[in-house]
């Protein structure tokens, strides 16, 4: 079953931006464990902040309802649309990638253009999102709760979604070569590590849990390592 964030959030459809914020607080300080201890869950506080996350936003809410509405009529058509587990997302990206047999010549101009067009922009993507994470978080350390250093740590999360989509644009943009496939799955893991791990560190700007933080911080870890596995697996095609 998908998630649903108003169902989360106890609000309808058609609910105000005011309504959705109104619902959004009353749920934080209900289960957040420095409010109210009795009631403290930390796995409903990060789902009620995932939900707000897109349904706070006006833009992000329109393309929620937008992947609402589409994944509603698949479902009516007689479609399965859960996202399933990330071993179920793995097989089906290592399922995306099988391709049919080309000559010789044919293969290794196809190589040369995924690993020109699709590799190397998707790969320094990722860079550039992992590498700033280490100097932002030192900054911010300095006073979390100071709005100049919060605001400047949450410019570099939006920066990282933005580097993220588009990288995420340009590997989907072109199959990989059966000879890479091993190179397309490390990167394909690595962007999902990439996104699980913003997704983290965006909660973190919303209730200062630290938790959230070092949980961020250690996607990233993984994600780097992905990403130079990929780097590897290149070098022994290449």
């Amino acid at each position: 079953m998908r998630s649903d964030h108003y169902r989360t959030l106890n609000v309808s459809p058609t609910a105000t931006q005011a309504e959705i914020k109104r619902a959004y607080r009353q749920l934080a300080k209900q289960f957040h464990p420095d409010s109210n201890r009795e009631t403290a869950n930390h796995e409903k506080i990060a789902r009620v902040n995932a939900a707000y996350e897109v349904l706070g936003d006006p833009d992000h809410r329109k393309s929620y309802d937008q992947q609402l509405q589409y994944l509603t009529q698949l479902e009516d058509a007689g479609f399965s649309t859960g996202r399933g587990n990330r071993q179920q997302r793995t097989a089906d990206a290592q399922a995306r990638y099988r391709k049919p047999q080309q000559t010789a010549q044919q293969a290794d101009a196809h190589l040369e253009q995924w690993l020109t067009q699709i590799y190397a922009p998707v790969s320094n993507l990722i860079q550039q999102i992992l590498k700033p994470l280490k100097e932002q978080i030192d900054n911010l350390s300095a006073d979390p709760f100071d709005d100049a250093l919060m605001a400047d740590f949450q410019e570099y999360l939006e920066d990282c979604r933005d580097r993220l989509h588009r990288a995420e644009t340009i590997f989907q943009s072109l199959p990989n070569p059966k000879t890479l496939a091993g190179v397309a799955a490390h990167l394909y893991y690595c962007l999902n590590q990439v996104d699980d791990g913003i997704e983290q560190l965006e909660f973190f700007t919303l209730n200062y849990d630290d938790s959230y933080l070092h949980t961020g911080q250690e996607l990233f870890r993984i994600a780097a390592g992905l990403r130079r596995e990929a780097q590897a697996a290149v070098k022994e095609v290449v």
